[in-house]
């Protein structure tokens, strides 16, 4: 029977660097999470004889994932929305500081060795946590389906670049293959995800490199900017949040397999630093792109400030930026639908999200374009998942991390049951959250009343400080009796 472990508050003091768990275990990873081989875990907890890597490893799957295209849209957002560039930055840059919290939320996946949507049950219930499991679903394959309709439209335009005008055959070949680059790694498991997530960032962090060299100097870096005011501001602030906080129910997928002793000061370093250098270098060429052209269409504005020796190498970043976010949202939906019951294994539930997410993109490519409504949909569901995030975020800080893992599983018979399924503070919070996020929301879809007496400014990312606080109020007696000791 594995040694009950010492509650350091997550901090291993005899291995502040995080790696005595990888020179533990070198050549001994189990066969369940090997590269190349399909991964037999899902939602179940991972023994600790399994546990292997360290915080590294964390360190790419981040840097990696977050090497995506879309930061570089959201950068010339920034500018579009009224900001100089200075101010872009700025906004780019306390974006990016939230990876700290990101980073810092896998620790739940260290100590209870299963994943995000399966920790939350402690929040809000097993039965309580199901609609926010089945929202998170959705987003997840929303997402997978843009990135996807993203890369195959960029390698579809290297096809062209290349002297092959095929048409319908071109594009449809090019769907094939986005595809296929991402199910076959995400349906391998956890070992290749990281594996991919690491080579591909090699690849990327050059060509994102050069991609700076070459846009950045041109930037009109002292062009004021226009009258931005509350709504620019804040505007700027939600889209550069957005992407961090679409991970929040995530972190603890790539965390489970860690070794207990990883402390939590390496882990959240490590993890933080790889989203913040991505994001930030990313959103900063954005920024610096939308002051020297028009940027409707993002990829073939920057396109056009790119020497023609570059230009195909610029696609292949692009399809390869939209694949390495794809590969961990649709890892995730697997693990994802296994919370919501689907009582299959974690590499056959993957086959019904990917399904999914085919169809889905073949809609977009081929019969009608839907995909800017699609991200209208998908930008209104931070109404939910931000309070969603306030509170198992609250939740994990009043626990100080400390789960009865068995309870997790166990439904009625375990201690996160509570009543009839549902723990009623998480509930009133998520709920008083959404209310506070949908009434200060200013999205195309929804306006909220409250939009127009704060001068347009959005305040829906506010709905997480809300409902973490109404959670602190009224969770703490029930917190107190569900946690184990340390």
């Amino acid at each position: 029977m594995a040694q009950q472990q010492p509650d350091t508050g997550g901090i291993d003091t005899a291995d502040p660097d995080g790696t005595a768990g990888q020179r533990r275990t070198v050549g001994a990873q189990r066969e369940s999470d090997e590269v190349f081989k399909v991964e037999t875990h899902g939602i179940d907890p991972i023994p600790d004889d399994e546990r292997h890597g360290s915080a590294r490893d964390v360190f790419w799957l981040w840097f990696g994932s977050n090497l995506t295209f879309t930061y570089v849209i959201n950068g010339a957002l920034a500018v579009s929305f009224g900001l100089s560039f200075w101010q872009a930055t700025g906004v780019i840059v306390l974006g990016g500081l939230a990876f700290f919290v990101i980073s810092a939320a896998g620790l739940s996946g260290i100590r209870t060795g299963t994943a995000t949507l399966v920790i939350s049950r402690a929040a809000f219930g097993v039965r309580g946590n199901w609609p926010a499991g089945l929202l998170n679903w959705v987003v997840s394959i929303g997402y997978t389906i843009v990135n996807t309709v993203v890369g195959t439209l960029a390698l579809e335009a290297f096809f062209v670049d290349v002297g092959w005008q095929g048409g319908a055959a071109a594009r449809a070949l090019a769907l094939l293959i986005t595809l296929a680059l991402t199910f076959v790694v995400a349906m391998w498991g956890h070992a290749t995800v990281q594996f991919a997530e690491r080579w591909m960032a090699y690849v990327l962090a050059v060509g994102f490199a050069a991609l700076l060299v070459l846009v950045l100097p041109g930037a009109h870096v002292d062009a004021p900017g226009g009258p931005a005011g509350a709504a620019g501001w804040s505007l700027a602030f939600v889209v550069m949040l957005a992407g961090p906080i679409s991970y929040v129910p995530m972190p603890a997928d790539y965390t489970r397999y860690l070794p207990q002793s990883t402390s939590l000061r390496s882990l959240t370093w490590y993890g933080a630093l790889g989203g913040f250098v991505s994001s930030v270098a990313l959103g900063v060429i954005g920024a610096a792109a939308a002051t020297r052209t028009e940027m409707t269409d993002a990829v073939a504005g920057t396109e056009k400030l790119l020497p023609g020796w570059f230009q195909a190498a610029f696609l292949a970043l692009v399809l390869l930026g939209s694949v390495t976010n794809s590969i961990i949202t649709l890892y995730s939906s697997s693990l994802n639908l296994q919370v919501l019951g689907i009582p299959w294994s974690r590499s056959k539930a993957i086959l019904i999200s990917a399904a999914v997410t085919a169809l889905g993109a073949l809609g977009a490519l081929f019969f009608t374009d839907f995909t800017e409504s699609l991200l209208s949909f998908l930008s209104l569901l931070i109404i939910v998942f931000a309070p969603w995030g306030g509170v198992f975020l609250a939740d994990m800080l009043m626990r100080r991390c400390r789960y009865d893992t068995g309870s997790l599983h166990a439904g009625p018979a375990g201690r996160y049951w509570y009543r009839a399924g549902y723990h009623a503070p998480g509930m009133v919070a998520l709920l008083t959250g959404m209310a506070f996020a949908a009434l200060t929301c200013h999205s195309e879809l929804w306006t909220g009343p409250l939009v127009a007496p704060l001068d347009g400014a959005d305040l829906t990312l506010l709905g997480a400080v809300v409902s973490g606080l109404v959670y602190w109020a009224l969770a703490r007696r029930t917190v107190a009796a569900t946690t184990p000791a340390a």
